[in-house]
């Protein structure tokens, strides 16, 4: 049964008015770092604005740690906040899952089945279940990726660390029919990944663990692992191991400024870099073992 998003009393909607930087950066923020809101950025008549569908008083109160840690303390001050009603939760929650293409791959709800262009790889992502995945530069960066990989070969054993909500192991199970492996530390994340696994036919193909990093048997022909730089760099020695001679790591999660640091860990472990590619501030890295 499709999931949908539950209206409580307490929804809310949060506004920051902001410069058009500092707007796309904060919202690229909250996208990562707040797993479970809808946000967006947006050009409105006075200057841009950041919008935010919070689900209550927690959510709130994190938003409000978020924008005084990224930002200046001051700069909290200027949100808003409005009671949020059921229908609009529901509508905000859908108009936040507007249709992603990335590459061959077309990310979508359940209510844009009719939009997948001929001969796209479609995936299928429930509004409740969606926020925080294709619309994201990292996790496009990383279907892109994918996308330029299939092409050349099909890599027979995949692991995907810090799955999240599943994407890109329903990605690679859609576009390269293997045996994906899956971890992540959450036990949400990994229940939301099994949801939109069945939800896109490809449950089967997919072992989802909870686990900490790369903590999965075996050497891996693909390692996908879209998390953050810090994270990446402490975890390249691991990485590098559980990849197989001549295999592919596919990282993100690090903004243009971090991507030296992060390449230089894996240049250590005598790995090369093969790609790097940038959308808005966030950079994919294609590395060969």
């Amino acid at each position: 049964m499709p999931i949908r998003p539950s209206a409580a009393p307490s929804a809310l909607v949060a506004r920051l008015a902001a410069d058009e930087a500092t707007a796309r950066r904060l919202s690229h923020l909250i996208e990562e770092s707040l797993e479970g809101t809808a946000v967006s950025a947006f050009e409105a008549a006075q200057g841009w604005t950041v919008e935010v569908i919070l689900r209550g008083e927690t959510d709130r109160l994190a938003l409000v740690r978020l924008i005084e840690s990224a930002l200046e303390p001051d700069v909290a001050k200027g949100l808003t906040f409005e009671p949020l009603a059921e229908k609009d939760w529901v509508e905000a929650s859908l108009a936040g899952l507007k249709p992603v293409r990335a590459g061959r791959f077309f990310i979508h709800g359940s209510h844009d089945r009719h939009r997948v262009p001929p001969n796209a790889v479609a995936i299928e992502i429930e509004a409740a279940l969606a926020f925080g995945t294709g619309h994201h530069g990292t996790t496009r960066g990383c279907l892109m990726a994918l996308d330029a990989l299939r092409r050349r070969t099909k890599p027979r054993r995949v692991l995907d660390v810090g799955t999240g909500t599943g994407i890109l192991a329903i990605a690679a199970a859609r576009a390269l029919h293997r045996k994906i492996r899956a971890t992540d530390i959450d036990p949400a994340a990994v229940q939301a990944a099994k949801v939109n696994a069945a939800l896109n036919r490809v449950r089967p193909d997919l072992d989802f663990f909870l686990a900490r990093g790369a903590a999965a048997p075996g050497r891996y022909d693909l390692i996908f692992a879209n998390i953050l730089a810090d994270p990446l760099v402490r975890m390249s020695a691991t990485l590098s191991r559980k990849l197989a001679r001549g295999g592919t790591l596919i990282l993100s999660g690090l903004l243009a400024e971090q991507a030296g640091a992060v390449i230089s860990a894996y240049r250590r472990q005598g790995m090369r870099l093969e790609r790097r590619s940038q959308l808005d501030e966030w950079v994919t890295l294609v590395l060969r073992g």
